[in-house]
């Protein structure tokens, strides 16, 4: 059987549709065995690896307001937006616990993108406990000017999506001849330079490699998107993504819109059941 790859993308909040999609992939037992997430994808891979549907959207809905998840005065305070202890350590340990056990047992490969500041590179983090390497996905979803750099083995990391925001190459070329992809943008989307660069000139003199990944990065993600249409076209690659624009910024306060995104994730994996299985030869246990 062909190897196949799943790659989750960012998107902060936006990936409340990529937890309707794995939310309805566990519901019918659909498991994948190498999994890449950047960003808001690797938090919701968590879930998923760890075999806890609903987890994803629920985590998001129950602590949305409270100022150790997300808030201005976290920001203020620690330099990171989203709250360090509340996110890393205290939900995935003790408010709603992460099973680390069913991730062990799954035997799956997880791989969370995070950006090197001193070379603005990609780097391809193996998560092979989530508790021991929490920290990687901390620093793939570490958004800069909102995050502090994240120390993890001796380097300094931020997200993932500044350097290579769809690893479908680095799929590819760790041996995923196929792969399904979870975009959380709709068909036709393509990035605009970025309207902070000048602050991030500023905040991040110190890493220019990492300020020319910023300056780039919106060629880089284009292309990307036109590879990935490519690999569709050639029957390599399946892709889910929303229909419409989604109405949900990046960082969400409206449980509301949350709760429409993930319901159209959920509806948008459950039409294409019958699609993937084709693609992927049937889906199940097997190691897919």
């Amino acid at each position: 059987m062909s190897n196949i790859g799943l790659i989750l993308e960012g998107g902060g909040m936006r990936g409340a549709f990529t937890a309707g999609v794995l939310d309805c992939w566990m519901a019918h037992g659909v498991w994948f065995k190498d999994v890449y997430g950047v960003s808001a994808g690797a938090c919701q891979a968590c879930s998923y690896l760890c075999r806890q549907p609903g987890r994803g959207i629920r985590v998001w809905l129950n602590y949305l307001r409270d100022p150790g998840f997300c808030s201005v005065r976290s920001l203020v305070a620690t330099g990171d937006l989203f709250g360090v202890r509340m996110n890393y350590d205290l939900i995935p340990r003790q408010l709603d616990p992460l099973d680390n056990d069913a991730f062990l047992k799954s035997g799956a490969r997880f791989t969370a993108v995070v950006t090197d500041v001193e070379t603005g590179r990609p780097s391809y983090v193996p998560v092979k406990d989530m508790f021991d390497d929490i920290q990687a996905v901390r620093a793939s979803a570490s958004l800069p000017l909102i995050s502090n750099m994240v120390e993890y083995h001796g380097r300094r990391y931020l997200d993932g999506g500044i350097s290579d925001a769809i690893p479908v190459r680095r799929a590819i070329a760790d041996g995923c001849d196929r792969n399904v992809v979870v975009l959380t943008r709709a068909p036709g989307y393509r990035k605009s330079p970025n309207k902070a660069l000048a602050a991030m000139r500023l905040r991040y003199a110190r890493y220019p490699r990492l300020v020319e990944a910023v300056a780039r990065r919106h060629e880089m993600y284009n292309d990307t998107l036109r590879f990935i249409d490519a690999q569709a076209a050639a029957g390599r690659l399946f892709v889910l993504r929303p229909d419409v624009a989604p109405d949900v910024g990046r960082v969400e306060r409206d449980p509301e819109k949350l709760r429409r995104l993930h319901a159209a994730g959920y509806a948008a994996a459950e039409q294409s059941l019958d699609a993937l299985g084709r693609f992927i030869g049937g889906a199940g246990e097997a190691p897919i």
